[in-house]
């Protein structure tokens, strides 16, 4: 009898398990349940983890409503939660640097991308003229939105040649179609923008690409290593008096990235919304491909990509060079963490 019943009990102790660690998130209810994201650019895959969050039902399981606003770049999603009509936003690291630089406390809780999966590309009929970034003095960029991280990106590039952000126009052309409607119709000179756009241009012959940050290879090449991209940033004093609300978002995002990490381009391919795929599926596809190193593996920004963000910034930007920055306060680490170690013990329950 004492054998069956350890049997029994050794049988039952991963269900035991589940139940707690469901009944202490149950119990942990999200103080703000419904909630306002802000996004620039949705359907590019710099956003990826989003829409696989919000197509996933993982929101929806970690019992919060979230209603998703999507701006033409990330600099208007910025906006939305500084003004108050948002609450969280899945935007580039670097805003935490620069509102930190302003007295806004702005931090991020979910490393989305470790690199930025942003591309540099000049058209194709001014290439002969484009063989350094210096090259690209007084030429029409466009990029998602003047303030973005494609903006950012541009500036840190033309100042390893000397070049002053003035030096160039910067021109918002939106993150789809819109896109690749001012690069083929010749209403800028050059594009810095992300996947599924790049690659279309690409595929398309319109481009020729100077810099690649989709790649790893890259990223070392122009900045020496990982730098953290997308992220899901908060208003710290909205994480401090929401802190069940900040969990239960980070857990389904982390989510997000574990079946991101799993998935192949076809799986992602039969989530997203078909418009997602700019009239070319296979298209889709292959940016997928070609974007798939960039996302987070940890959902941890380390510090030396803090680091490397913040000295790219202050290259061009003396604002950032003159201020008393403090890069502990532009990530919170603990809802990760948590996220992980939940995620690791529901993994090993259900796997004996």
């Amino acid at each position: 009898m004492g054998a069956i019943r350890s049997s029994l009990t050794a049988a039952l102790a991963p269900l035991a398990l589940l139940a707690t660690l469901m009944g202490a998130a149950a119990a942990q209810a999200p103080e703000k349940p419904s909630l306002v994201l802000g996004v620039g650019g949705k359907s590019l895959l710099y956003y990826l983890p989003l829409t696989l969050a919000e197509r996933l039902g993982y929101f929806k399981d970690e019992g919060l409503n979230v209603t998703i606003t999507d701006f033409g770049g990330g600099a208007k999603a910025l906006q939305s939660l500084i003004g108050g009509s948002a609450d969280v936003v899945t935007g580039a690291y670097e805003h935490t640097i620069f509102m930190q630089a302003k007295g806004q406390e702005i931090t991020a809780v979910l490393e989305l991308g470790r690199f930025p999966g942003i591309v540099l590309a000049v058209r194709k009929d001014r290439a002969a003229a484009v063989t350094s970034f210096k090259d690209l003095k007084g030429m029409k960029i466009g990029v998602t939105a003047p303030g973005s991280s494609t903006n950012f990106f541009v500036d840190a590039l033309i100042a390893r040649d000397g070049l002053k952000p003035e030096d160039v126009a910067i021109i918002g052309v939106g993150a789809g179609l819109s896109a690749v409607a001012a690069a083929k119709k010749g209403d800028i000179d050059a594009i810095c923008n992300l996947d599924p756009v790049i690659t279309k241009l690409e595929q398309d012959g319109d481009i020729t690409v100077l810099a690649d940050l989709r790649t790893e290879e890259g990223n070392m090449k122009l900045f020496g290593g990982d730098t953290p991209a997308a992220v899901v940033y908060l208003k710290r004093d909205f994480i401090a008096k929401n802190p069940a609300t900040t969990q239960h978002l980070v857990n389904a995002f982390y989510r997000a990235l574990t079946w991101l990490a799993a998935a192949s381009p076809e799986d992602v391919a039969k989530i997203v919304p078909e418009d997602y795929y700019l009239g070319d599926r296979a298209l889709y596809v292959a940016a997928v491909k070609a974007s798939a190193p960039m996302y987070s593996r940890t959902g941890v920004i380390p510090r030396d990509g803090m680091v490397r963000a913040r000295d790219m910034l202050q290259r061009f930007d003396a604002e950032l060079r003159d201020a008393k920055l403090d890069l502990d306060k532009t990530f919170d680490d603990r809802f990760v963490a948590k996220a992980a170690g939940e995620g690791a013990a529901l993994g090993a329950a259900g796997g004996k």
